[in-house]
């Protein structure tokens, strides 16, 4: 059985997840099941722990290995668990060399090794020739966060903010490129804080527009997930002018009501995302937003839910990523007043039906017009917007840029078909 991996959590962690599988398949590992856990909340920790008894019944003879956040942060008590043959740490996951001492070990052997994450300092950063279908490619740039947001366990499960200096982040674009990748997205923990930890300081869109300066032939390029607080004037400008910057924003919002935003500890307010999607928009009118948002924050009452509510409105998002509030031992806000399970579970279902609509209406107005896309696997894709899309009728390689007339939309998709196919990677004219 070749190593299989179960991701959850974020899109770092599913980054990450296949920089381990290579170098699981490196050191010969092949009856291998990897837990990549998730910390952000107890929900998701609980599911990890179903999933590694259910990987156990599935696969009696494999090597069960557990790591990622929670493995971080309770180490023990997943070394506890029968079914766990080896628990590694957040820094050791990545390291070859662990993975090929995992292999030297005699069968029935069972290991802990798990550092402390918070003493690195050292610069983040672990290149990927890709996944996604050999489509698109994430490039981690940063590492960790320093701040302290009331509901986040963690900065203490990746340490503190690492960043990879510009000469380095383009020579590894450039290996991805040169590997056929039509797609770039830079990733990280805490993204906008890329470069605070350098000489001279150089803010995120410094590292956007030294990449794009140095590589002329980087034509797609997208972001994940960026703090509102902390989008320079220089990416601001270039999200405005630069056309090989993908118009789709993944904003880390979180409330849209300004007392919970403030003890959440987020450090912008409603006004600042309102402010920033509009003044963006003005300049690039094609820019949509997704958005993290929180349901049932402690202490949230109906009217403040409400201002959340609006503010999907308000500020015009599209995508949202909507979590009903889930205590996590060990921060600040499992201590505050918990509103009823009931009712956050409640409230999250009314974020996700106005994102629904939010999302219905976007892919209607599209209907009769041409997009632009990246053709991934199974003739799906998304749009420069980010909009999912499938091919109806035709067949387009994996990797295509091509100019698509949509047609319909179905199941929260575009139905599209090809008006012409300038081929793979291909800049826009």
């Amino acid at each position: 059985m070749a190593p299989r991996i179960v991701t959850f959590g974020c899109r770092l962690n599913a980054f990450e997840s296949e920089v381990m599988r290579r170098h699981a398949e490196a050191a010969g590992l092949r009856d291998l099941v990897v837990l990549h856990t998730c910390a952000v909340t107890a929900e998701a920790e609980r599911q990890a722990r179903q999933a590694i008894r259910r990987a156990r019944r599935e696969h009696p003879q494999a090597r069960i290995v557990v790591t990622g956040c929670s493995a971080q942060l309770d180490a023990a008590r997943y070394a506890a668990m029968s079914e766990v043959d080896h628990v590694l740490g957040n820094a050791e996951k990545l390291d070859p060399a662990v993975w090929r001492a995992l292999a030297r070990l005699p069968a029935g052997a069972r290991t802990a090794e798990v550092g402390d994450v918070t003493a690195i300092r050292e610069t983040a950063g672990h290149l990927l020739d890709g996944f996604d279908g050999r489509t698109r490619a994430f490039l981690e740039v940063q590492q960790g966060c320093d701040h302290r947001c009331t509901f986040c366990i963690i900065p203490f499960a990746r340490g503190p903010s690492r960043s990879v200096p510009v000469a380095e982040v383009v020579a590894r674009a450039r290996r991805l490129l040169e590997a056929g990748f039509a797609e770039l997205v830079l990733t990280g923990v805490d993204l906008t804080s890329w470069g605070h930890d350098l000489v001279g300081g150089p803010r995120l869109g410094d590292l956007v527009a030294g990449l794009l300066d140095a590589l002329p032939e980087l034509c797609r390029l997208r972001l994940s997930s960026l703090d509102p607080a902390e989008i320079d004037p220089c990416l601001e400008r270039l999200f405005a002018e630069e056309p090989r910057l993908m118009p789709h924003l993944h904003l880390s919002v979180q409330a849209g009501d300004d007392l919970i935003l403030k003890r959440m500890k987020r450090r912008h307010d409603r006004a600042t995302v309102i402010r920033l999607a509009h003044r963006l928009r003005a300049a690039r009118p094609e820019l949509v937003y997704g958005a993290d948002l929180i349901a049932g924050f402690p202490t949230e009452d109906e009217a403040m839910f409400a201002r959340t509510l609006e503010l999907v409105e308000e500020a015009g998002l599209t995508f949202l990523h909507v979590f009903p509030y889930s205590p996590r031992p060990g921060t600040p806000a499992a201590r505050m007043p918990q509103v009823p399970a009931a009712e956050r579970r409640e409230r999250a279902a009314r974020l996700r039906e106005a994102g629904a609509r939010r999302l219905e209406a976007f892919l209607e107005a599209l209907v009769g017009r041409t997009v632009r896309g990246l053709v991934e696997q199974g003739g799906r894709g998304h749009t420069d917007q980010f909009a999912p899309f499938r091919l109806s009728g035709a067949v387009l390689p994996a990797g295509t840029v091509a100019e698509l007339e949509v047609v319909g939309t179905s199941g929260g998709r575009l139905e599209v078909v090809p008006v012409e196919r300038p081929g793979a990677g291909a800049c826009a004219a």
